[in-house]
């Protein structure tokens, strides 16, 4: 993130007075042009434009047109003529947007339908035509391996079986760290059961038992975590929030038990899924699909016994753009990335925000506090996040930065960790006293994590009341526990920021961790 600190925001000069130029867009990162993936999948066509190729790519624009492609591809060997016709105008849309855009890549990827269509072939001609770009037809393998890269991309240390599910397929691979398994693909997408089984949900359920059955797969999964890809299992997923009332509405990371997802699943197979609770939550084309969706996921936690099924909100896309990386970016840590472009692209001085790292790392090293690798990470990445509210009314800053923490478009972090993230800057701003955060974050915060984000917040209001936000102090004026007590230090020129303020927020961080405050000069 070093060349990302360089940004600067160009100025007109005009009479007294200074204006940005707006033609500059310092709000995105200087990734060179974006690059765009054409999705043609067997239920959905959907463009997603990206911001520039890197470990945590930022999405700015996305849009998809259900077509159904995949429809009778089973049953006739044919895409479906309306779909088609529905797919070559979203596609004519898509390359008109990506020059509006100035796209500087287009890939375009296809799916199980035109990989299993008869006139697949005719269709890839057309799209490359309107695309004006090669279309890169999937085999069931790369697609299961490219799901797979998605899943490393965007989850912390995974370790158990990625499922990819679209309309034509199902890809089933195991991933741990950033090892992959040999994938398989299985004829088990929702538009092909429906066909293949007639619309019977019975017929569809045999064939799906049968299969998964014999699948070597399912079998290193028990004990372990089921990642769910794709469409119709987010839509699944986005049901199981509305109903519990599930306090934060992001989709990456969503994590069910898998006797919770089991009986959800269950339950959308046994009723009309226009009777459920909040459907219109669920675009009207995918509703047909949800009980297949949930027969499937049903008998991948029946055969493989995993504990837990967490959503992941990237896939074969971003597992596109991931592989295009060199080895280096890939080692990066994905929400470090993401926390430190916000640091860069919105606090007052990107280089605080790392030195805000050490000197914290300092601080808790004498403490006594122990802390887990996965809490120190969350803990740097929190120290970038720390000044992104500046802008904000000073009552509000607080707030603002919950709400952008806790909504933002992160990956590599659970939800729990989430909640760490936005409190720990809440508390920053807001302090520990009688403010108090959304209830709806704290609901995700165990008694460990709001104390971690407690303790944090009170060291971050004694960091940036000593520095002004500013560079190059925080290194001179460390806080640490000495013979039990709990000592900033300002020597030299810092001597002259000692203050009453200063020492009351020492004295409140010292009552966290039950320490003696004291500022020796």
């Amino acid at each position: 993130m070093a060349n990302l600190s360089k940004i600067l925001l160009r100025a007109v000069s005009s009479g007294d007075r200074t204006e940005p130029d707006v033609s500059a867009a310092p709000g995105r990162l200087p990734l060179g042009k974006p690059v765009a993936v054409i999705d043609i999948g067997s239920n959905s066509v959907r463009l997603v434009v990206y911001e520039g190729i890197a470990r945590s790519p930022t999405p700015i624009f996305n849009e998809k047109v259900l077509c159904g492609l995949g429809r009778e591809v089973s049953t006739k060997g044919k895409l479906n003529p309306d779909a088609v016709a529905s797919a070559i105008g979203a596609l004519k849309r898509f390359r008109a947007l990506c020059d509006v855009i100035e796209v500087g890549d287009v890939k375009v990827i296809a799916t199980a339908a035109v990989r299993e269509a008869k006139d697949g072939p005719n269709f890839i001609r057309d799209a490359e035509k309107i695309c004006r770009a090669p279309v890169d037809v999937l085999s069931g393998k790369r697609e299961a391996r490219l799901a797979a890269l998605g899943v490393i991309a965007s989850i912390h240390e995974p370790d158990g079986v990625a499922g990819d599910l679209g309309g034509g397929s199902l890809e089933l691979v195991e991933v741990r760290g950033s090892d992959i398994g040999i994938g398989q693909t299985l004829p088990f997408g929702g538009l092909v059961l429906a066909d293949l089984a007639s619309g019977s949900l019975k017929k569809a359920g045999k064939l799906v038992s049968a299969a998964l059955e014999q699948e070597p797969i399912l079998k290193a999964l028990a004990g372990r975590t089921f990642y769910a890809v794709g469409g119709t299992w987010r839509a699944f997923a986005r049901l199981h929030m509305r109903q519990t009332g599930y306090p934060l509405h992001v989709m990456h990371g969503y994590s069910l038990s898998a006797k919770d997802a089991s009986e959800f699943a269950e339950l959308v197979q046994r009723v009309d899924p226009e009777t459920l609770d909040h459907i219109e939550s669920v675009a009207k084309p995918r509703r047909e699909l949800l009980p297949y969706g949930a027969l499937v996921l049903n008998e991948v936690l029946r055969v493989g016994k995993p504990k837990r099924v967490v959503i992941s909100a990237l896939g074969v896309r971003e597992g596109l753009l991931y592989e295009l990386l060199d080895e280096p970016a890939r080692a990066l840590d994905p929400l470090l990335s993401a926390a430190g472009a916000l640091n860069v692209l919105r606090s007052r001085s990107p280089r605080h925000g790392q030195e805000l790292i050490a000197w914290t790392d300092a601080f808790m090293a004498t403490t006594g506090i122990e802390e887990t690798a996965e809490e120190r990470r969350l803990r740097h990445a929190a120290c970038l996040l720390a000044d992104i509210g500046w802008r904000a009314h000073p009552e509000y800053r607080g707030e603002q930065s919950l709400n952008i923490i806790s909504h933002a478009a992160f990956v590599g972090i659970d939800h729990p960790g989430r909640a760490f993230l936005a409190l720990a800057v809440f508390y920053r701003h807001a302090g520990i006293g009688d403010d108090e955060p959304s209830p709806h974050v704290r609901e995700l915060a165990t008694t460990r994590i709001l104390d971690r984000a407690r303790v944090l917040g009170a060291a971050m209001r004694v960091a940036y009341l000593v520095s002004a936000s500013m560079p190059g102090v925080l290194p001179k004026s460390p806080l640490k526990v000495e013979k039990g007590k709990l000592v900033l230090r300002l020597e030299g020129k810092m001597a002259s920021l000692d203050g009453e303020r200063l020492f009351n927020r020492v004295r409140q961080l010292g009552k966290l961790i039950g320490r003696e405050p004291a500022i020796r000069s």
